[in-house]
């Protein structure tokens, strides 16, 4: 199954055309991360995929995800596993991690009394292991206001994945990070796509990209720059192109550093 296939998209926001003829297919299950400078359209594309944004209608434009075209919108976030700093619905602060993650079942800020009496036994079970399969179950009962911002994340992360474990989307993940949180967040999603969660990440840090990402896409000015593996497009000549400025590039154990 594909996860995506978008063809001959294009994507205005107010007056201007942000995203210009986006040809794209990935495979469910797939690792693949987005990189360009910012305002290249990257975060516009995360939000064409989850139907925040729609595309300028053409006769051969097609949007597929899933292999569906249309959706409700409300089942449509319980299977796209979707992690920004700005996401919406984000739980409230007093929330404790544990609930955090069942929110993700209703793609709700918090659990209203009408969602508690709808939890079922089974999505008891299911949160209990995405906590552990993420490493929080030490922050089940910790309110969210409390925990630092990469414990957030992580609990955000097991927000997503609690109803769906297809495909994870990740736009700018270790932005507000220390150090620490940064290489626990790396961590972490080594272990998911290890474990065959699919990955579609999107940054314009190159720490950020995994080993286990062997594809990647590049865009520039709202198209297309460049698609195909790893060790073709992170080089220093074809890094220095897309930033449009020097770049000098380091390797160490499947990691690349940037600068």
């Amino acid at each position: 199954m594909n996860f995506l296939e978008l063809q001959h998209v294009n994507v205005a926001r107010g007056d201007s055309l942000v995203l210009h003829d986006i040809n794209l297919s990935v495979a469910a299950g797939e690792h693949i991360a987005i990189l360009g400078p910012n305002g290249c359209g990257k975060s516009t594309l995360i939000k064409t995929i989850t139907r925040e944004c729609y595309p300028i209608a053409n006769p051969d434009t097609r949007v597929s995800i899933f292999n569906r075209e249309r959706w409700d919108l409300t089942e449509l976030k319980k299977r796209l596993g979707v992690v920004s700093p700005e996401l919406p619905g984000k739980p409230t602060l007093h929330t404790t991690g544990r609930d955090a993650v069942l929110t993700g079942f209703f793609s709700s800020s918090t659990l209203w009394p009408n969602l508690i009496a709808a939890i079922t036994p089974e999505m008891q079970v299911r949160t209990d292991e995405v906590l552990h399969q993420i490493g929080a179950e030490y922050m089940r009962d910790k309110p969210v206001g409390q925990m630092s911002a990469g414990q957030q994340r992580r609990i955000m992360i097991g927000r997503a994945l609690v109803a769906s474990s297809q495909m994870l989307l990740l736009d700018e993940p270790s932005n507000a990070l220390d150090l620490q949180a940064q290489q626990d967040l790396r961590a972490l999603l080594r272990r998911l796509a290890q474990q065959g969660t699919g990955i579609l990440l999107i940054t314009h840090h190159i720490a950020d990209i995994i080993p286990e990402i062997d594809r990647i896409l590049m865009m520039k000015a709202g198209r297309i720059y460049a698609d195909g593996p790893k060790s073709a497009l992170l080089t220093e000549s074809a890094l220095s192109d897309l930033f449009d400025v020097k770049v000098n590039l380091t390797q160490r154990e499947g990691f690349y550093s940037a600068w």
